[in-house]
C-alpha cells in the first residue's frame, strides 16, 4: 500500500514539474498576448493551470493572461511564436513550446 501511494505522489510531482518549466522568449516589438501588451525585450514564460505568466527579465515584472493548452501528437523542436501584425502591434495567436508536445493558444 505504501509503495502504491509513493508511486502516485511521484507521478503527481512529475506532472507538476512538466508544466513548471520556464521558456525564454525575445520580443522584437510591442506584442499583444491575450489581454496583455508586452514591450520589446526578453521574457520568461511559465504556465500555471490556465494562466500564462510572462516575466520581463530586466525588471522581474510579471504579466499574466489566460491561455488554452493544446496537446499535439508531434514534439516541437524549438519554441515558436505565431503572430501577425495589426496597427504596428504583433498579436500572438499561439506559442509552440520547444521540447514538448504543447501549444499555447491565446484568444481575445
Amino acid at each position: 500500500m505504501k509503495k502504491l501511494f509513493t508511486v502516485g505522489i511521484l507521478a503527481l510531482c512529475s506532472l507538476t514539474l512538466a508544466f513548471a518549466k520556464n521558456y525564454e522568449l525575445t520580443l522584437s516589438s510591442t506584442t499583444k498576448v491575450g489581454n496583455i501588451q508586452l514591450k520589446p525585450g526578453q521574457y520568461t514564460l511559465k504556465v500555471e493551470g490556465t494562466k500564462a505568466i510572462f516575466t520581463f527579465i530586466d525588471t522581474a515584472k510579471q504579466f499574466t493572461t489566460d491561455v488554452k493548452i493544446q496537446a499535439t501528437d508531434t514534439k516541437f523542436e524549438t519554441t515558436k511564436v505565431d503572430a501577425s501584425k495589426q496597427n504596428g502591434v504583433d498579436i500572438v495567436k499561439d506559442i509552440e513550446l520547444g521540447g514538448s508536445k504543447t501549444r499555447l493558444q491565446f484568444g481575445e
